[in-house]
């Protein structure tokens, strides 16, 4: 990964942590705004970084799902 991949992915786990712990989905769009105001870059990859960790999270839940019904 580059820096600004690895900048990103971190931000995105950060602040999906808050979103989870405060249920607040504006941080998410405030965090976007405040890096775009200074590299557009990032908050594409920011942005980026934040649709694939909701997916994988949505995947690894489906995962889970499928593992019990399995297990029945």
């Amino acid at each position: 990964m580059s820096l600004q991949d690895d900048v990103a992915d971190k931000l995105a786990r950060e602040v999906l942590a808050l979103v989870a712990e405060t249920g607040d989905e504006d941080i998410v769009e405030d965090i976007k705004k405040v890096i775009g105001t200074s590299s557009t870059t990032l908050e594409e990859a920011y942005m980026t970084a934040v649709r694939v960790r909701r997916a994988e999270a949505r995947a690894m839940a489906l995962l889970d799902q499928k593992r019990r019904a399995g297990g029945d």
